[in-house]
């Protein structure tokens, strides 16, 4: 088998399992408020967001995976030691979070860990600024737009039905979360699918498969795939801290965080912008939960889950360029 083309299939399947560790550890994002609402039981929810996940292949585009691919890093000084330090620095820091149940970003781990690898080889002169620009404001845009957008809509609800029978509005909104579950499934494997697609689009181009730089379908198709059955797996320990430590939450609560956190993520994935979708949900959790009363969230948690979102790129960047340096210390930069 040619050298080159051994290299290629082991970063292809490399980013693979982080993109099945994604959706692993990002399940949460999907189905933690159906389940914590017990309007679907955990396997039959983690059914209902791998099949949207999958879904999304088909009609949002590839803007996010370009930006990834050759937005955020100068591709002139990517190497197959570069893509496979940054994939191993995300993943070790999706594994080390999903053990202590936070909810981190795996968009910002893969982020990290692929900057980190490139500055490794070639200093910061290798991070195209004008790419993180826009990472970086939606890092704190997103959970604030996923916060209001999801407060307002528990405000439009509460005046709709302010003289309705409590025990109607849980009925209907019973049958509502499972369509803003199906939305918010849908936009996290748009957003998040994409990012996977972005690196394994690099290594074709830089092994010469690719003379222009582009998402062939069947890469489309391999990263839903993926993130998909990692969804299907389901992080547990992580849907336990989205949907019982952070807030307790109604059917109700449910549907307007998912339709704001789903609202975020689709201007985003238009804008072509990787964003968190853990933290956009996280934020439209807080938000629907504060309406009640600011004491009903549990803001001890929520601060531990601000500090992993903090660290996040810092620790996978070092881990990335921790990996880089030993492969280079082989002989394999």
């Amino acid at each position: 088998m040619d050298t080159t083309f051994a290299v290629v299939l082991l970063l292809i399947t490399l980013a693979l399992i982080f993109d099945f560790i994604n959706g692993f550890h990002d399940a949460a994002n999907s189905i933690a408020t159906v389940v914590s609402t017990r309007v679907l039981s955990p396997g039959k929810a983690v059914i209902w967001a791998a099949f949207f996940n999958f879904i999304a292949a088909f009609g949002f585009g590839t803007a996010v995976a370009k930006t990834v691919g050759s937005g955020m890093i100068d591709l002139g000084i990517v190497t197959f030691a570069v893509i496979g330090a940054g994939l191993v620095g995300a993943i070790v820091w999706n594994l080390i979070t999903w053990f202590f149940g936070l909810p981190t970003s795996s968009s910002h781990a893969l982020f990290g860990g692929y900057a980190g690898a490139a500055v490794a080889k070639a200093g910061f002169g290798a991070v195209i600024i004008s790419g993180w620009t826009k990472t970086l404001v939606f890092m704190v845009v997103a959970p604030l737009v996923g916060l209001f957008v999801g407060l307002a809509m528990m405000v439009l609800i509460f005046w709709t039905f302010r003289r309705a029978v409590p025990a109607r509005v849980d009925h209907w909104f019973r049958k509502l979360q499972l369509l803003s579950a199906a939305a918010f499934s849908l936009m996290h494997g748009a957003n998040d699918a994409q990012k996977t697609m972005g690196i394994i689009a690099g290594v074709l181009f830089t092994a010469g498969y690719l003379r222009t730089f582009h998402i062939p379908f069947w890469v489309v198709l391999a990263a839903h795939t993926a993130i998909g059955l990692g969804t299907l797996s389901g992080g547990w320990r992580i849907i336990k801290t989205m949907g019982q430590k952070v807030t307790k939450l109604l059917p109700v609560q449910g549907f307007a965080a998912e339709t704001g956190a789903a609202a975020a993520i689709f201007m985003a994935t238009h804008l072509g912008v990787g964003i968190s979708t853990t933290h956009t949900i996280t934020g439209a959790i807080v938000g629907v939960g504060s309406i009640r009363r600011l004491s009903a969230v549990r803001w001890g948690v929520a601060r531990q889950i601000v500090w992993a979102w903090v660290l996040t790129i810092p620790a996978a960047a070092s881990v990335g360029a921790a990996t880089f340096w030993l492969l280079h210390l082989v002989g394999l930069s």
